[in-house]
């Protein structure tokens, strides 16, 4: 009887627990067959074949044991063999080798079988659940939810979600911030694991992704494609900085993000405990990206390697702190939301490092220091970087746009580079008078300079060879009359007033 009463009334049991658990009808159905056929199993054994189905028009689960037809004659074992003429009672059709079905009385299993059925039935049904959760958070994953607090569990914070539980781990809390139980919790769906205990919810309000979530949710025009969410950075708690773009010139994307006297954003402040988020414009320079980023310290110059994403920010000196920031956080969030590694300086270490490189310049063959400028503005920051440097980049620097003369300029710098190196004088001091710690502005452009130089340079080595070619074309000249002309013979007309002035000389000279 304990069989009957567990497989009774099938179609109400199957109807309930579809619409308290969610789960479909068809799945309850196999897991109430699969019990079922356990529990007879258990009880027969596997050595007779037997096979549990569900009869759709009684609602009811039946129980059909299967037997092969043979002749009475030949009949053995009466567990998988019928005589054929119990077959044809059962059914007429019935013929030799026939395999039928005999349905059996459910009430006759046993206590320990029914309970291994309901077990079975109980672990199949939640199985089922733990899919269709799983399915449903998967497909939620990347979304803002919001629960209700339960408890604190090893520094995490488990939500009730309703269909299941969540969890914040501490590296994704923000810092400071305290939950007791029943408080409202709201955070982003960053993972979603399938494991033996059932599908496992984790949920952020460190990352960067929820603070995203929450603009999307605040502002319409990311809602539609107006304006466009690019990258954020974060430092939980304390400072934050999105980038945005717009797709419509006539709608200013801070503005829209930031809302009329900051109503939008200061909602989202208020949820990530006070957070101050800088809300930057997008650039599709980016240097002028990377500027935005770095607001509101002022940028006096950048100097930019692409091959190794990196950037040397010159600032003023009295606004060196501000790009910085407090313990490296404003100049780290900007190298996080732009992707560039960011290296600040003021312009006094500016200076100083140029000088050191001028100075290095300075030591290739033929090099001047207006030269050695116009190298250094051409982003060549070091003798190792132009003497590795291609040739198409040494060609534009300012007077050696030839291939002939980039090539020049780079074997010097690696001959210079391989002597100083093997003295030890690669990094050299230059000395305090030399002058070159004067900022470059102070001075006369470099380029100007260096095209200047070169002008008179060129001018004079055509002045040398105009004189050449005119010295060399008056001794042609003086070798042509030489040879052309006959020799004359200079007329001497004495002077009668020369000789007495020369015999009054003598004159006084014998006196004497």
């Amino acid at each position: 009887m304990a069989g009957q009463a567990l497989f009774s009334d099938i179609s109400r049991m199957v109807e309930t627990i579809s619409k308290e658990k969610g789960i479909e009808r068809n799945l309850i159905i196999e897991a109430l067959k699969e019990g079922l056929l356990a529990a007879a199993v258990k009880k027969y054994g596997t050595y007779r074949e037997i096979e549990s189905s569900y009869n759709e028009e009684t609602g009811d689960l039946e129980l059909f044991e299967f037997k092969e037809v043979v002749k009475d004659e030949d009949f053995i074992d009466e567990e998988v063999e019928i005589k054929q003429s119990d077959a044809l009672k059962l059914d007429e059709e019935a013929q030799l080798d026939d395999s039928i079905g005999i349905k059996m009385d459910i009430s006759d299993l046993g206590r320990i079988a029914t309970q291994m059925a309901r077990q079975i039935v109980t672990q199949n049904v939640r199985d089922a659940e733990k899919e269709i959760i799983y399915a449903e958070f998967e497909k939620r994953k990347g979304e803002v939810a919001s629960g209700t607090a339960r408890r604190v569990e090893r520094g995490s914070i488990v939500v009730d979600l309703g269909l299941t539980e969540a969890h914040i781990p501490s590296r994704e809390q923000i810092p400071g911030e305290v939950f007791r139980p029943g408080d409202r919790v709201q955070g982003f769906i960053s993972d979603v694991r399938q494991t033996n205990r059932g599908p496992q919810i984790i949920m952020s309000r460190a990352n960067k992704e929820y603070l995203m979530k929450l603009f999307l949710n605040e502002v319409p025009e990311i809602e539609d494609g107006i304006i466009e969410l690019i990258n954020a950075a974060r430092d939980p708690g304390q400072r934050a900085k999105l980038a945005v773009k717009s797709n419509d010139p006539a709608v200013d994307p801070v503005g829209a993000c930031v809302g009329v006297k900051g109503s939008r954003v200061q909602i989202v402040v208020q949820e990530l405990q006070g957070e101050r988020i800088d809300v930057v414009p997008y650039d599709e320079d980016p240097v002028v990206y990377v500027c935005n980023a770095l607001r509101p310290a002022e940028i006096s110059k950048v100097f930019m390697d692409e091959n190794s994403m990196e950037m040397e920010v010159v600032v003023p000196d009295d606004q060196l702190s501000l790009a910085i920031g407090r313990r490296g956080q404003n100049v780290r969030l900007a190298s996080k939301l732009t992707g560039w590694k960011l290296d600040i300086m003021s312009e006094t270490d500016d200076a100083a490092k140029t000088a050191q490189t001028l100075f290095t310049l300075m030591k290739i063959e033929g090099l001047s220091e207006t030269m050695a400028r116009g190298v250094f503005q051409a982003g060549f920051s070091s003798l190792g970087a132009l003497a590795g440097a291609e040739l198409d980049d040494i060609m534009t620097v300012p007077g050696h746009e030839t291939p002939e003369l980039a090539q020049v300029l780079k074997d010097r710098a690696q001959k210079t580079l391989d002597e100083l190196i093997a003295n030890g004088t690669l990094n050299e001091a230059p000395p305090e008078n030399s002058g070159l710690q004067e900022p470059v502005g102070v001075k006369m452009d470099a380029e100007s300079r260096l095209r200047e130089e070169l002008s008179q340079l060129e001018e004079s080595e055509r002045n040398e060879e105009e004189a050449q070619s005119a010295t060399t074309e008056a001794e042609t000249e003086e070798s042509v009359a030489a040879t052309s002309e006959p020799e004359t013979v200079a007329e001497v007309t004495e002077d009668p007033d020369s000789e007495k002035e020369i015999e009054e000389s003598e004159s006084e000279n014998t006196t004497a």
